[in-house]
């Protein structure tokens, strides 16, 4: 895979967050992003490389351009610019003030699992993406031709 586009960070166990990726996927502009489950070995290292911890994970997804970690709105933002019209119109939020646009974001944050769930198995990757996604390998077991992400891991003391 090239190492080309931003890289986002999401909670393979938060509905809302994957649904995020799938909303991303059928509405991109061009397919330049990248995608790392939270939990996962890789999206764990990117973290730590840009200085989160996993609990860190738990408060906000991430998106990783240019070596700089965006995170909250900022990240929203970043995904934004990258989708076909009309949905991109809604970077326009970024005259909003960042400490109100990361408040609305904690504010959902927060409540994601009790509003939109969690999921209990893993996050499916469709096969025709797999290559986008990193730590996801080039065959699967799976009959449909997916691979799934890995799950939250239990945190250590």
């Amino acid at each position: 895979m090239k190492a080309c586009g931003p890289i986002v960070v999401f909670d393979t166990n938060c509905v809302l967050c994957s649904g995020m990726v799938a909303f991303i996927l059928a509405h991109e502009q061009a397919p330049v992003l990248r995608f790392a489950g939270a939990w996962s070995d890789e999206g764990m290292a990117l973290a730590e490389a840009h200085g989160f911890k996993p609990s860190d994970l738990d408060d906000t997804f991430l998106v990783i351009r240019d070596g700089k970690a965006l995170t909250r709105s900022d990240a929203g933002l970043e995904i934004l610019r990258h989708l076909r019209t009309p949905w991109r119109w809604a970077a326009v939020a970024a005259a909003v003030p960042r400490s109100l646009r990361d408040a609305v974001y904690d504010f959902v944050a927060r409540r994601r699992y009790r509003w939109f769930g969690e999921r209990q198995d893993c996050t499916v990757v469709p096969a025709a993406e797999r290559h986008r996604f990193i730590g996801v390998g080039g065959s699967s077991n799976d009959p449909s031709g997916q691979e799934r992400l890995g799950q939250r891991r239990q945190s250590s003391p």
